[in-house]
């Protein structure tokens, strides 16, 4: 199994002027993410569940401010 993060972009990312993420789902027990805009630098990491959860928690509006 690699462990090469394999990034990819979001398909709903496009025309957001640049305000991307991408995420490596290839990688046993740890899902890294990162700024598109700037690949060399910092990535959260978090465990499968935790970006599962955080996925659901952000199409469902829990991050949504009045």
């Amino acid at each position: 199994m690699s462990t090469t993060p394999l990034w990819t972009k979001s398909s709903h990312s496009g025309g957001n002027e640049g305000q991307c993420i991408e995420v490596a789902l290839n990688l046993p027990d740890t899902v890294p993410v990162r700024d598109s805009k700037d690949p060399n630098g910092p990535t959260l990491t978090f465990t499968p569940a935790a970006f599962t959860a955080f996925i659901t928690a952000a199409t469902t509006g829990e991050f949504d401010t009045a």
